[in-house]
């Protein structure tokens, strides 16, 4: 996935990143991918599909994670498909990541080139978790951020929230008065706020540039969206 307000992706391992032209992030890179059919094609009105390595069943693009081989050798994750050279995808699930490893199934996407072993795992959640606060920072520069409880519960009861976030330490009853307004209000307004509760505060103060962050709220706005997107993302990869 990406949108024009993602972050700029850092090429691990020295990997330079690819330059992104006006296909929508279709370089020709991509047309070397494995697993690469007609379903994973630019095509007006379906979304793009890849073929994961591990369980060859063919998914949407935003359901996978790419990986190439960095001028090193080593396996790396390109998080937001943007790196140079042969790609393979993978289903975005740390379990199945690690059955990938199990059947060396990179090797045989890279025909023996990629070295990839157990770290790998943990280079994946770093990038997703970096990527999710990274949005989240660039939603606090667009002004659709608010903290504190009470400027939290002001947003709430405007009908603007699109998202409420509490610091993974947060006080249950705090939490749940909160989620509690939310859900009244999602049901009024016959829609679901969402709500994240898996980032600790010591990351949102630094996400958001202040102090003892406990609970936020991101107005509807396409950088929260972009955030909502990330967490979900990185969720599903921490998901057992």
């Amino acid at each position: 996935m990406t949108d024009e307000t993602a972050p700029q992706e850092t090429a691990p391992h020295g990997a330079a990143p690819a330059d992104t032209g006006p296909e929508a992030g279709f370089t020709d890179a991509d047309q070397a991918d494995v697993g690469l059919t007609d379903a994973g094609l630019p095509d007006a009105g379906r979304a793009p599909t890849r073929l994961c390595i591990a369980s060859r069943t063919v998914r949407p693009v935003e359901d996978l994670l790419r990986f190439v081989v960095a001028p090193d050798g080593t396996v790396v994750p390109d998080i937001h498909a943007r790196l140079p050279g042969r790609g393979a995808w993978l289903t975005a699930r740390r379990a199945v990541l690690a059955e990938a490893l199990k059947r060396k199934a990179f090797s045989r996407a890279f025909k023996g080139k990629g070295r990839a072993g157990p770290e790998l795992s943990d280079l994946v959640g770093q990038l997703l978790e970096k990527d999710a606060l990274a949005s989240l920072g660039i939603a606090k520069k667009a002004g659709q951020v608010v903290t504190g409880n009470a400027k939290v519960i002001e947003a709430l009861q405007s009908g603007k929230v699109a998202v409420l976030v509490h610091a993974s330490e947060a006080a249950p009853d705090g939490v749940g008065k909160l989620d509690a307004l939310a859900r009244r209000i999602g049901e009024a307004d016959g829609r679901e706020i969402a709500r994240i509760g898996s980032l600790p505060g010591t990351q949102l103060d630094l996400a958001l540039g202040r102090a003892n962050v406990v609970h936020a709220a991101l107005l509807a706005h396409p950088t929260s969206a972009g955030f909502l997107a990330r967490m979900k993302r990185l969720e599903g990869w921490r998901a057992e």
